[in-house]
């Protein structure tokens, strides 16, 4: 088998705790480049990983001979021409979300992608969720029924501090929209499909975050209608006091269906909630073992700690859709399907009316 050379563009903190370990579990992969715009950052990637090819400049790194595919982890306004450049070489690409910062360069990207004939993934990350990954089997067995509502809500307590880019409209695109609904915006369209039109509202709360400018959202929230005619609801914050982060703060999707309803939170990894119609409440539903790990994945589900470690299958869904020359689960076409969401809440907050969705 034809060892795989794996490019990394941007080498912080995403890269370090997912994007690596994820490919370490990866049968005849090898990490050949690595690039970061910032020396410093760059160097101490170089350290920690013994990757001897290294540069700050992204062209140099896509066209080497020695790499077959890119993973991006950079500034949301550096995905659309870094994607576009390694595809062009023919390389294969997994971007973290989102893919670019509107709906058109975004669709541009997949489009590239699928004329080139590359693999192409969108690290919608929490999709390899136990727990996620056994609801959105239920669902698609049929267990949920007509679906009536979908609603989502991740609180977190981000406080006041310094977010760097994430805070800057030209270098991110919007705030807590991206950076956490998106997800929760491709669990709906996981769960019940897309949407048709939406309703939504932003709030910047503060607009100094450590002396420095934040010109983005820290709350948003979408009342929706899906293509299926059920109803939807999204809230997401970074100002929840008291909330905490990360798996520690509330993460929770709730479907609703003419024959049960389910309810998905990130920290209860392997198990869900649910209730028939006209039953007596909501019971604990243990997630089978066959779904603690990705179709194929080598990991083993008892090292290490769940909260995290779910999210190495995606490296292997990316190496193996590569292997077997077969799409990547979520794609770029899932991404562009995000974007449309959150182009269309923009645009909904901006004139404080309904938008229709293409």
């Amino acid at each position: 088998m034809k060892t795989l050379g794996i490019a990394i563009v941007g080498c912080g903190g995403i890269t370090l705790q997912n994007h690596l370990p994820g490919l370490a579990l990866c049968a005849d992969v090898r990490v050949s480049a690595l690039c970061d715009s910032d020396a410093a950052t760059l160097e101490r990637a170089r350290q920690q990983t013994g990757v001897t090819v290294t540069s700050t400049n992204y062209e140099e790194i896509v066209k080497r001979e020695d790499v077959d595919a890119v993973i991006i982890a950079t500034p949301n306004f550096t995905h659309a021409p870094i994607a576009h450049a390694a595809i062009r070489h023919g390389k294969h690409v997994l971007c973290e979300k989102p893919l670019a910062l509107n709906v058109g360069d975004t669709r541009a990207i997949a489009e590239a992608a699928d004329r080139a004939g590359v693999r192409h993934m969108t690290a919608f990350t929490y999709r390899f969720v136990p727990a996620m990954r056994y609801l959105a089997h239920l669902v698609k067995q049929g267990a949920l029924g007509q679906p009536y509502h979908y609603r989502s809500c991740r609180l977190q307590d981000w406080g006041t501090r310094n977010l760097g880019w994430r805070q800057v409209k030209k270098l991110a695109g919007t705030g807590e929209m991206g950076d956490m609904l998106s997800h929760r915006i491709d669990f709906a369209h996981l769960l019940v499909g897309p949407m048709r039109r939406l309703v939504a509202n932003t709030r910047t709360v503060h607009p100094q975050r450590q002396g420095a400018a934040s010109d983005l959202e820290d709350w948003v929230a979408i009342m929706a209608e899906f293509q299926s005619g059920a109803t939807g609801v999204l809230e997401s914050s970074k100002v929840a006091s008291g909330r905490n982060e990360s798996w520690r703060s509330l993460d929770y999707a709730e479907v609703n269906g003419s024959e049960a309803s389910f309810v998905f939170i990130t920290g209860e990894w392997n198990k869900l909630q649910t209730g028939k119609v006209g039953g007596p409440g909501l019971q604990t539903l243990e997630v089978p073992r066959e779904f603690y790990t990705w179709p194929g994945s080598p990991r083993d589900p008892d090292q290490g700690d769940p909260l995290v470690t779910f999210r190495y299958d995606q490296a292997f869904e990316f190496i193996d859709a590569i292997r077997n020359q077969r799409p990547c689960t979520p794609s770029f076409h899932d991404g562009v399907l995000a974007q449309g969401v959150m182009d269309a809440a923009v645009r909904s907050a901006e004139i404080r009316q309904w938008v229709d969705l293409d």
